[in-house]
């Protein structure tokens, strides 16, 4: 992740709560390496956004979603069919009571709020307030079709480059040498500074051609 960061310049990362740490490694690493050999590196400062920093399963809501430790109805994937991502909200653990409130006596519904405030723009106060009596059940159900709603033109981009390998293969071909040539600058300063010769691209970067898919 550093390196990704460091590369490119970047002085801005959008990031969840739990990528803290690896962006004050990264921050770290730029310091200690601008020090020892001269300012190379922007050290980069990370954006948090104010809800939906850190999603949580929806089956543990004491534990954030995952798709290595996560559970399996808890956990929403990108390309999950828009029935079963409904299914897994409506299956989603709430709290004792009914009211559609955050709290740490609430851990459930508090993610639930979370996730569809962060999706639509709407703020939390204005979620409860609007389901204020409502109970839980039509709740679950709108954040759902927000989740939904949300991911449609993600699925329909994916199903769109996956039926064409050939397209697919030139861009990812394209973004590769992009990417060559934005960090090569960076790169050609590191080796300068540190005394190293700087390889031949080809050999730093391999082949621009992907591999098949």
């Amino acid at each position: 992740m550093a390196g990704d960061i460091l590369l490119y310049q970047t002085d801005i990362v959008p990031i969840g709560d739990d990528q803290r740490q690896h962006l004050e490694l990264t921050r770290d690493v730029a310091e200690r390496f601008n020090s020892r050999y001269g300012e190379t590196f922007v050290v980069p400062d990370g954006v948090y956004p104010e809800v939906g920093a850190r999603i949580m399963d929806l089956q543990e809501p004491a534990n954030k979603m995952s798709t290595t430790i996560g559970t399996a109805h808890g956990t929403v994937r990108l390309l999950d069919e828009p029935d079963v991502i409904r299914k897994k909200f409506r299956a989603a653990v709430t709290d004792s009571g009914s009211e559609v409130r955050r709290g740490d006596d609430k851990p459930g519904i508090t993610n639930l709020i979370d996730i569809v405030s962060a999706l639509t723009g709407e703020g939390p106060d204005a979620i409860e307030a609007r389901y204020d009596g409502a109970g839980y059940g039509q709740f679950k159900t709108d954040v759902g079709e927000a989740v939904v709603e949300a991911v449609a033109p993600v699925q329909a981009r994916y199903r769109e480059l996956r039926s064409d390998a050939a397209e697919l293969q030139r861009l990812l071909a394209r973004g590769a040498e992009k990417a060559r040539k934005a960090s090569e600058p960076t790169l050609a300063a590191m080796y300068d500074r540190m005394g190293f010769v700087m390889p031949e691209a080809g050999r730093l970067f391999g082949a621009a051609r992907p591999r098949s898919l």
